[in-house]
C-alpha cells in the first residue's frame, strides 16, 4: 500500500475454466483447462499465509483466507477433501497432505516432504512469517495490510466455459504467438468428465490406467517447427492409428472429441485402458532405441532411427501394428516396418521433400487396417510403390546409385544421419540387410562415434597433386561418401592430416582404431595407397550396402510422372549438368559476350572451372572476374562448338540426360 493510501495491483494472467455436470448437491465443480500451475501456486501461497497467521494467533485474518482455500463443512461429502482446488495428477497427495496440515507445520513430519508442491509451501510459509516478524510495524498490522494485498490486489481473467464448449477454440484464441497447445491437459480433461459422467472411479482410473504424468511423457519433443510434450504427440499418433486420417497437432483434442463421441463403441474406460497400454509398448520401443548398447529387435532399430531422423510419421503405423489384440506376427510387423522405413529413408538420401509423407503414412494406416496377417504385407507393397509424385514415391536402386556416386556426402547429411547411414553400412559388412541375418551375431553399437574423412580435408599439407584438374577432382572426391568412414575416437588432428602409409601414416592410425568391419576393408585395400580411385569404389560398396538394407520389391522402378518437377531453375547448378552427363569434365566453356572474345575457362570437376590458370569454385565466379562484376553466367558462357549453359540447363529441367536427374550436384546456380 502507498502512501496516498492507494492499493497497486497485480495481474496474475487468464484462467480457463469449464463447468462440470452439475451434481443434485454440493458445489458446483469446475475442471481447469488452462491455470493449473498459476491457480496451485496462489492457493499454496493463500493457505502458507494462513498457517503463518494461525502460528501468530491471527484468528479472524487466518479465516478469511482460509475461506479461499477450503469449502465449509456443510458442503463436503465424506470421500473428498474439503479443498477448493483439487488436483487429479501425482501431486494430488501431496498438495491434500500440505494443505490440510495444522499449524504449526513440520514440515520434516510430512510424507511427501520432498515433493515440489511441500517445498513451495514451506518456502511461503517461512517468507511469510520472516516478514511479518522483521518490520517495523507490530505483526497484526502487517498480516492485515497482507490480507488486503492478497484478496484485492492480485486479479486474474476467468474465462469460464459451459460443459458443451469447444475449450481447445479458447486455448488457441489466447495463444497470440500461434504455437501448437499441447492437447494432452484438454484430452485429460475431457476423459475424466466422461468417465465421472459413466459412473467411474475417477481416482482409480488415474492412479491405474492414465499414464501420462511422468517425466517421460512430459518431456518436450519437436514435431517440424513445434516443440510440445511428448504425451500431445504420442495422442496425437495413436488418433491417427486408430482412424488413419492425418491429424494437426492444433486439432487432436477436437478429433479425439468426435472420435469418443461418433467413432467409437468403446467405454471411456474401456478405451484408456487400451491408450494405457499402447503407451507402455510406445516408452518400452522408445526407451530400447535410446540404450546404445542394446541388442534391438527391428521395430526397435526403426524407432532409433526415425529417432536419429527426426521422423514422427511412421509412429502410427508403429501404433497400428502393435495395438493390443494385433493379429500380426513378428516377422509379418518386420516387413511391413522395413519398407516404410526404406520409404523413408532412400527419399532422405535423394534428399527429397517430406511436406506430403504424414498424409501417405495416414492413408497407408487406413489402407492396412482391415488387411490380414497374409495380406498386409502385399497391401503395403502396392501402395507404396504406386506412389508415382516427386512429393511421395519410392525411390529405386538406380537414382540413388547415380546420386550418390557424386554426392557431397558430409556436406549435405548432417552428422547424426551420417553417423546413422554409416552405422548400417557397418551392420551390412557384418551380415545384416534386409531381412538378412547376422554373420558375426551382433550390431554396432549405437555410440556417437567419430565421422572421419579418410582423405583429410586438409589433404594439401601431405596429399599433394600436379595441375589444377587434378587439384579439382581431389576437392570433388574428399566430402564423398567413400572417403567417410567411423572411429570410435576422434585422430589427433596432425595424424588425421598426414600421408597415408608409414607407420606414423594415417592407414596405421586408423587400422589401430579398427574395430568395425568397414575399416578392416579399407585398410586391407589401401596398401599402395588411398586415392580418388578407391574413393568411387567405396562409395559404390556403400552405396549397395545401404541399397541392401533398405530394399524396395524385385523391379521396382521408382516410376515417378511428374519427375522433371523436382528440378527448378532456382535449385539447378552446375554440377547437376555434370551428373546428368549434359557437360562433361574438361570441356572448354567460351564466352558469348563479344566485348570478351578470348575469355575461356576449362570444366574441372565438382562444378568448378580453371581461368587463366586459376581455379575458380564455379562459371559463375570466373563470369564475374571476366566482366569485373555480377553476371548471369548461364548465358555468359557455352561449351566450345556447342549450346549455351543455359540451353543444357533447361535440357536437364525438360528431364534430358544419361544421369538419374536427381538432385545430386554439390552446388546450387549463382
Amino acid at each position: 500500500m502507498g502512501s496516498t493510501g492507494t492499493l497497486a495491483t497485480h495481474f496474475l494472467g487468464a484462467v480457463v475454466t469449464q463447468q462440470a455436470d452439475a451434481q443434485p448437491v454440493g458445489v458446483q465443480e469446475f475442471l481447469i483447462v488452462d491455470g493449473q500451475q498459476r491457480l496451485t501456486t496462489l492457493q499454496l501461497l493463500l493457505d502458507a499465509t494462513a498457517a503463518a497467521f494461525a502460528g501468530r494467533e491471527l484468528a479472524a485474518l487466518t479465516g478469511q483466507l482460509e475461506f479461499l482455500t477450503h469449502n465449509s463443512a456443510m458442503f463436503l461429502s465424506a470421500d473428498k477433501p474439503g479443498l477448493k482446488l483439487r488436483h487429479t495428477n501425482r501431486d494430488r497427495i501431496a498438495f491434500q497432505e500440505v494443505m490440510q496440515a495444522e499449524s504449526p507445520i513440520n514440515y520434516a513430519d510430512l510424507s511427501h516432504r520432498d515433493s515440489l508442491i511441500v517445498k513451495a509451501h514451506e518456502f511461503f510459509y517461512g517468507r511469510v512469517g520472516k516478514w511479518l516478524d522483521e518490520g517495523p510495524e507490530p505483526a497484526p498490522v502487517r498480516a492485515d495490510a497482507l490480507s488486503v494485498a492478497l484478496q484485492n490486489a492480485l486479479e486474474l481473467v476467468v474465462i469460464q466455459l459451459n460443459a458443451s464448449e469447444d475449450s481447445q477454440e479458447i486455448f488457441e484464441t489466447l495463444n497470440a504467438r500461434g504455437t501448437p497447445l499441447t492437447a494432452a491437459d484438454l484430452i485429460k480433461n475431457f476423459v475424466f468428465q466422461r468417465l465421472k459422467l459413466e459412473g467411474e472411479d475417477e481416482e482409480r482410473a488415474y492412479r491405474d490406467l492414465w499414464p501420462f504424468e511422468a517425466k517421460f511423457w512430459e518431456a518436450e519433443v519437436s514435431v517440424g517447427r513445434y516443440a510440445t510434450t511428448r504425451s500431445a504427440v504420442f495422442l496425437s499418433q495413436w488418433l491417427v492409428s486408430r482412424v488413419g486420417k492425418e491429424i494437426s497437432p492444433r486439432s487432436t483434442f477436437t478429433r479425439f472429441k468426435f472420435f469418443v463421441e461418433h467413432e467409437t463403441k468403446l467405454s471411456m474406460v474401456e478405451l484408456l485402458q487400451l491408450i494405457s497400454d499402447q503407451a507402455k509398448t510406445y516408452q518400452h520401443l522408445t526407451e530400447r532405441a535410446a540404450d546404445a548398447h542394446a541388442d534391438l529387435s527391428r521395430l526397435e532399430l526403426h524407432m532409433y532411427r526415425m529417432g536419429v531422423a527426426q521422423v514422427e510419421i511412421t509412429k502410427p503405423v508403429v501404433l497400428w501394428l502393435t495395438e493390443p489384440g494385433a493379429r500380426y506376427s513378428r516377422p509379418v510387423v518386420d516387413r511391413v516396418i522395413g519398407m516404410v522405413e526404406s520409404w523413408i529413408i532412400r527419399r532422405r538420401l535423394l534428399r527429397l521433400q517430406s511436406s506430403d509423407l504424414g498424409r501417405i503414412a495416414a492413408d497407408l494406416v487406413s489402407m492396412g487396417r482391415g488387411a490380414g496377417e497374409s495380406d498386409v504385407v502385399d497391401v503395403v507393397e502396392r501402395f507404396l510403390t504406386g506412389q508415382q509424385y516427386a512429393s511421395t514415391y519410392w525411390p529405386a536402386d538406380l537414382e540413388i546409385t547415380s546420386a550418390l556416386a557424386t554426392e557431397h556426402f558430409y556436406r549435405r547429411f548432417s552428422q547424426p544421419m551420417q553417423r546413422l547411414l554409416l552405422q548400417a553400412a557397418e551392420d551390412w559388412y557384418r551380415g545384416y540387410a534386409s531381412p538378412g541375418v547376422s554373420k558375426s551375431g551382433i550390431r554396432i553399437f549405437r555410440d556417437k562415434q567419430q565421422v572421419e574423412h579418410l582423405l583429410p580435408r586438409g589433404w594439401r599439407t601431405n596429399w599433394p597433386v600436379e595441375g589444377a584438374a587434378d587439384e579439382a577432382d581431389r576437392d570433388d572426391h574428399v566430402h564423398r561418401l567413400g572417403n567417410l568412414t567411423l572411429l570410435t575416437g576422434s585422430l589427433n588432428a596432425s595424424v588425421s592430416n598426414s600421408a597415408w602409409l608409414g607407420e606414423k601414416g594415417k592407414r596405421a592410425a586408423v587400422d589401430r582404431h579398427d574395430v568395425f568391419l568397414m575399416n578392416r576393408v579399407v585398410v586391407a585395400r589401401s596398401v599402395g595407397g588411398w586415392d580418388e580411385s578407391l574413393i568411387d569404389e567405396r562409395t559404390a560398396e556403400l552405396t549397395k550396402a545401404f541399397l541392401e538394407t533398405w530394399s524396395v520389391p524385385d523391379g521396382h522402378e521408382g516410376k515417378v510422372i511428374d519427375r522433371a518437377s523436382r528440378h527448378s531453375k532456382a535449385t539447378t547448378g552446375y554440377p547437376h549438368l555434370i551428373a546428368a552427363g549434359l557437360l562433361e569434365v574438361g570441356a572448354t566453356l567460351v564466352c558469348t559476350d563479344g566485348r570478351w572474345p578470348d575469355a575461356k575457362c576449362e570444366v574441372l570437376a565438382g562444378g568448378q572451372v580453371l581461368f587463366l590458370g586459376k581455379k575458380y569454385s564455379s562459371p559463375a565466379a570466373a563470369a564475374r572476374e571476366v566482366r569485373g562484376g555480377s553476371v548471369n553466367a548461364w548465358f555468359f558462357w557455352r561449351v566450345e562448338n556447342g549450346p549455351w549453359l543455359n540451353t543444357l540447363r533447361e535440357q536437364l529441367l525438360n528431364g534430358e540426360g544419361t544421369g538419374s536427374g536427381t538432385d545430386s550436384g554439390q552446388s546450387v546456380a549463382e
